[in-house]
């Protein structure tokens, strides 16, 4: 009885260790960019994305057009970490729900841009516009010209954005809810935009 006892607890306690490494490696996420190609990604414009030295750059071309790097995936709920570094101008942008068709995108962007342009809000592209803006106190967070990390959390019609883990926003939107789509990365218009990306990590919930 006793050793039936002991062997009980003892696969309790294998279950219990296997279920706990089994959500420390999902909570790992997967990673959208392994730093050598741009495989997994698809570009819409004519704006430039490549990757030099295991980062992934966006850079504005001749056209100085909008430009977007897109996942050839589609996301529905998730937390997404990446980090940035923004050179010249620095307006960029990370999109989630959305769907592109030429350089024409639809869905909406959490804001990547230089100091005092609400880096971390939320824009709805041919919608509502700005759904939602930091507070201006909170732009100090954001650090021009070195490695910044960004996350976005996306669960169901709820985002919240952080910015080198200060909350920047969180928003509640049933339009946000009913859509799914993909990730994209953007280079604004106007040309003079460079921003390097590194660990992009995605963990869907």
């Amino acid at each position: 009885m006793k050793n039936l006892t002991r062997l009980l607890c003892f696969t309790i306690l294998l279950t219990s260790l296997f279920s706990s490494c089994s959500s420390m490696k999902g909570a790992k996420g997967t990673s959208l960019f392994n730093s050598k190609d741009l495989s997994g990604w698809e570009i819409y414009g004519t704006e430039k994305w490549y990757v030099e030295k295991g980062l992934l750059v966006c850079e504005s071309g001749p056209d100085k057009q909008y430009g977007y790097l897109a996942t050839t995936k589609s996301f529905k709920d998730f937390e997404l970490t990446l980090q940035f570094q923004q050179e010249a101008n620095g307006n960029s942008g990370v999109f989630f729900r959305s769907s592109i068709e030429g350089t024409k995108i639809t869905g909406w962007q959490a804001e990547v841009a230089p100091p005092d342009n609400n880096t971390g809000g939320i824009y709805e592209s041919y919608g509502r516009g700005w759904l939602i803006k930091p507070d201006k106190a909170l732009d100090k967070h954001l650090k021009m010209g070195e490695w910044n990390t960004m996350k976005i959390r996306v669960v169901g019609d709820v985002v919240t954005t952080y910015l080198n883990g200060q909350q920047m926003i969180t928003l509640k939107d049933e339009k946000i809810g009913k859509a799914t789509g993909q990730i994209a990365l953007q280079i604004h218009d106007g040309g003079g935009i460079k921003v390097k990306w590194k660990n992009i990590n995605i963990v869907e919930l």
